[in-house]
């Protein structure tokens, strides 16, 4: 069976563009393969969070994605702080990466455009930190997006340099897992480009949202003035209302709009007014199941610590063999 392991960064709350971007892919993963999901707090220090919204982050990613299907008996879901040998295999990854290389990575060359105020010395060893995350349990699979492709084969260079230099095939080369066309984008509602936080809160629907917020969102929804031929091709704008639609909705009700669409019959506000339905009919579960989890603190503690026991597992046998490996044995 393959090990995989994916972080969660502790940043804001799902979307149904994170939930069928990628959490319902990992639910699925649960089931087939070895997995290691980690809540990387550590990671997010970069930023400099207050200790009591580092701590309520970690606490509402733990609860979402355990509401939205991760299976703590199936996956090791763990915090990433939890682990300590995370940092021991961190520190001994940074001692063999190069201030060079580290200062090439294109994800630190863009926190240095964007906050030149704030360049520290976790943002330039991310990509080590990241490789420690990984290796530590001898992942061969790693779930990444475009953006990350440079990430993982840092991580890739850190593994094969630490087997090199010790001459010994010990660490497992990591490689990228593909969703393929199980990776839904789900667009979002400002009309162009993919549903997201970082475009703004308008333009996301959360999976913990009210009711009444979804339905003020989407009606405010960008459309057009509507189709002035028949069958004629859909702006990104309206396309991207039946992209969302066509996930949450039901068939029939896709095919309505589009024949409204097509006979420029269509009005929006009954289009959005039926999409905000049709989202909140879909949310409503998992909120429900977010505020009950939120409430049992008993079940959450069981959860970390469970996750953190079969975590350290994992890692203590890989730090045992590296701190051989490399030379630390003792008196």
């Amino acid at each position: 069976m393959e090990t995989v392991v994916s972080g969660i960064r502790p940043t804001g709350n799902l979307h149904l563009g994170n939930y069928f971007g990628a959490v319902k892919n990992f639910v699925s993963m649960q089931q087939s393969h070895r997995c290691f999901f980690f809540i990387a707090d550590y990671h997010s220090l970069t930023t400099h969070p207050t200790p009591e919204n580092l701590h309520g982050n970690v606490k509402q990613v733990l609860v979402e994605y355990l509401a939205a299907g991760l299976d703590p008996e199936k996956a090791t879901l763990y915090i990433q702080s939890d682990v300590p040998e995370t940092a021991e295999l961190y520190l001994l990854l940074n001692m063999n990466a190069y201030v060079g290389e580290l200062q090439r990575v294109n994800s630190f060359k863009d926190k240095v455009r964007k906050q030149p105020d704030n360049v520290n010395a976790g943002l330039l060893t991310y990509p080590t930190l990241m490789a420690a995350d990984v290796i530590l349990h001898q992942a061969s699979k790693v779930p990444v997006g475009k953006d990350q492709e440079q990430n993982l084969e840092m991580m890739r260079t850190f593994a094969r340099r630490f087997n090199n230099m010790y001459q010994r095939e010990y660490f497992t080369i990591p490689t990228a897992f593909n969703f393929g066309q199980d990776l839904v984008k789900v667009p979002g509602l400002d009309g162009s480009g993919k549903m997201g936080k970082s475009e703004g809160a308008a333009n996301a629907v959360y999976l913990m949202e009210e009711p009444a917020s979804i339905r003020k969102k989407v009606m405010r929804a960008v459309t057009d003035a509507g189709p002035t031929e028949p069958n004629q091709e859909k702006p990104e704008v309206i396309q991207n209302l039946f992209s969302l639609m066509s996930i949450v909705s039901k068939p029939e009700t896709v095919q309505f709009f589009d024949e409204q669409y097509n006979q420029c019959q269509i009005r929006y506000g009954d289009m959005k007014k039926q999409l905000a339905e049709d989202i909140i009919l879909f949310t409503d579960p998992i909120r429900q199941r977010i505020e009950s989890i939120s409430a049992d603190q008993a079940y959450l503690s069981k959860v970390a610590r469970m996750g953190a026991e079969k975590a350290r597992e994992s890692a203590s046998k890989t730090l045992k063999e590296v701190r051989e490996i490399i030379g630390f044995r003792s008196f």
